[in-house]
Order: C-alpha cells, then sequence, then structure tokens
C-alpha cells in the first residue's frame, strides 16, 4: 500500500491510499481549486448523569450535504470543472476529514471529564473513507484487492487516530442505505476518534471485565467458540468466522470475528488481512440475495480501546453487521420497547436467519 497526505483548499488533511503497482502520485496535481471557509470546530460534549453516557451536540450538522444528485456527488473524483472533495480525476481509496464534523475540538482542548454540568469540547476527529472513485459500486462489488487495501486504510488510521492525545476509541464503519439513513450515495464509511469508550462497547468491556474476575476466562473468547461450535455460523475460513449471533437483536445481524484473539485493525497479520476480503464479499453477496435487492446495513468494528485502563487487554476486535430489514418492503421500527425501554424484541429466529444466509 502506497500512502500519501495532502490538503484541501481549506485545510482539512486527505489521506490517498493506492493498491500496489500503482504509479506514485504527483502532490503538486492533487490541487484542490475549491473557495472554502475554514472548518470552525463547534461541537460540545454534554454528560448524560443519569443514564451515565456522553453526547455530543453538532447543531452545525444540520445544514450537511443532503442526498445530492449523482451528477453532483461530492465524494466522486474531480473532473473537468467539476470539483470535488477528491481533487484527483482518479483513486483507489481516500480518507479525508470530514467538513461537517461531529468531533474536532482545537489541539489542546482537555479531555471530557465527569466533574460537573458545563459542557466541554468535542475533542476527536472524524474522517470520511471512500471505497472506490466508482460512484455506482457497493462494497460488495469491490475485488479482493480493493477490499484489502480499505483493511489496510482502516487499520492504518486506527493506529495514527490512536496515537493522538485525547483519543480513548476508534470507531470505523459504513452505512449502507437511505433507509439506514444514508445521505451521500457514493459508497463511503467513516471512522470516528472519540474522546471517549462509546456506551455500546464501554458495556461489553465491562461484561468481560466481571467475567474475567468470576471465572478467570474472557467472555468473547467463550461466546465465539460457542458460536463456532453451533448451528448459526454463516461462513467461515482458516482465519474467520461469520455468525448470527444467539441474541440477534436486529432482523438481520451477522458477527464477524478473527478466529484467533485479535484487539484491533492493526493487530491483524498478513494471512488475517488476505482471508477477510473475500469471505466478507461472500457475506455480503447473501445478504443480498436474502430479499432480492441491496441490504441497507451498518457494519461496525468494534475494537480494543486506546488505554489499558479502559479494558484494552481483554477486547477482541469483531465487526457487527446490522440491517432494519425485516422482509421485502418491511422495515423494523424501534418502537415503544426498543426506544423507550431499551429493549429489543426480534420478530426472526436467529438460527433461520443463520440457515436462510447459508442456502443463499
Amino acid at each position: 500500500m502506497r500512502t500519501l497526505s495532502t490538503h484541501l483548499a481549506d485545510g482539512r488533511e486527505i489521506l490517498w491510499f493506492d493498491e500496489p503497482g500503482t504509479p506514485p502520485r504527483d502532490p503538486a496535481t492533487l490541487v484542490d481549486h475549491r473557495d472554502l471557509p475554514p472548518v470552525v470546530p463547534a461541537s460540545q460534549l454534554r454528560y448524560d448523569a443519569l443514564m451515565g453516557e456522553w453526547v455530543t451536540i453538532a447543531a452545525h450538522r444540520q445544514n450537511r450535504t443532503y442526498k445530492p444528485p449523482t451528477d453532483r456527488c461530492p465524494l466522486c473524483p474531480t473532473r473537468g470543472d467539476r470539483l470535488t472533495e477528491v481533487p484527483a480525476p482518479s483513486y483507489d481509496v481516500v480518507a479525508f476529514e470530514n467538513r461537517f464534523p461531529s468531533f474536532g475540538a482545537p489541539a489542546g482542548s482537555p479531555p471530557p471529564e465527569v466533574t460537573g454540568d458545563a459542557p466541554v469540547a468535542a475533542a476527536g476527529r472524524c474522517e470520511v473513507v471512500c471505497f472506490t472513485d466508482d460512484h455506482d459500486t457497493p462494497f460488495a462489488g469491490l475485488t479482493p484487492q480493493r477490499v484489502r487495501l480499505v483493511l489496510d486504510a482502516w487499520a492504518e488510521r486506527t493506529a495514527e487516530l490512536g496515537a493522538r492525545p485525547g483519543v480513548r476509541y476508534v470507531f470505523p464503519f459504513e452505512n449502507r442505505g437511505a433507509d439506514i439513513g444514508v445521505t451521500l450515495g457514493h459508497p463511503h464509511g467513516q471512522i470516528y476518534a472519540y474522546p471517549y469508550v462509546p456506551p455500546f462497547p464501554q458495556r461489553m468491556l465491562a461484561n468481560v471485565a466481571a467475567y474475567r474476575a468470576e471465572t478467570g476466562e474472557n467472555l468473547f473468547d467463550v461466546r465465539l467458540a460457542a458460536e463456532r461450535a453451533g448451528e448459526r455460523v454463516v461462513v467461515a475460513n482458516e482465519h474467520w468466522t461469520a455468525f448470527v449471533p444467539e441474541a440477534a437483536r436486529w432482523p438481520v445481524e451477522v458477527h464477524l470475528y478473527p478466529n484467533t484473539p485479535t484487539p484491533d485493525l492493526p493487530a491483524l497479520d498478513p494471512a488475517q488481512r488476505d482471508a477477510f476480503g473475500p469471505l466478507y464479499l461472500d457475506l455480503l453477496r447473501r445478504l443480498d440475495a436474502l430479499y432480492g435487492e441491496e441490504l441497507p446495513y451498518v457494519a461496525a468494528w468494534q475494537q480494543a480501546p486506546v488505554r489499558e485502563a479502559d479494558g484494552r487487554s481483554d477486547a477482541r476486535l469483531h465487526l457487527r453487521l446490522h440491517s432494519i430489514r425485516r422482509a421485502p418492503g418491511k422495515i423494523k421500527y424501534l418502537a415503544g420497547s426498543e426506544t423507550g425501554a431499551g429493549a429489543f424484541i426480534s420478530d426472526v429466529s436467529p438460527e433461520a436467519a443463520a440457515e436462510r444466509l447459508r442456502s443463499l
């Protein structure tokens, strides 16, 4: 993988990730000719003491780009007088600072601490990752070689962002489909570098720590061994296993784990990285075959937090993919129990879902 860092017209960083064998890029040709105002960090963190959670107030995001037509897509390459976020006529994979970030306080902002009710600046960083310059090629349509490049980019960004002062958790994810809430149709994902450990991994790691104290074992490893031996495995190879979890909350939900304990994306070895693409593409194509259309989904990497004090040593890398589509033309809405009480009720048997995906 070849990597290059340049900057956009408003000072935001853009990183270029190219597949092996591609000619080196000339930074002098990667000039953003747009007239853009500087990005002014405006987000705040506020602490919900009753829930024990941080909430980000990012009111400036109300004005972000919303469902532009294809010929005005800001994530397509720059060609002719059509200037975009990517100042080149073609690219493999790029990552750049979000123009409308949820996190990104000025350097030197104090980390959030639970000391009172006063809001604090939302430090951290938000990046957009474009998987291809082809507007109409979804992740499932990428080649294994391109998926390997995306995986390497995720790993590189995790390592670099995690080393920044004030960052405690790095979270790469992809949202796909208008039903999920995607506002830009170009195949892309994002990376959030949080100044705190978000609620989902925090709760998982607290349970893992309690299990370790009680049994001396790692709960992630115990659950993975049970799933690999059970009836909910969808696809697997020497290095990865994808399964529908026993307590799946969503009508379509698949978790994908390395078969050996791995804390985060940078820790993946070359064999694991090579084996990921073919298996993940197989899984995505099964999901698209489920209802005969591109499945809307969220695919989110859970990985070790930056600090050992946050439970890093017992964390296990895995991808959680879920969809709100419960049947052709039907969506699972979060209603009273889920939204009001946080208690999920699923209409789909995990065993039946796994069997269906295996059969496709």
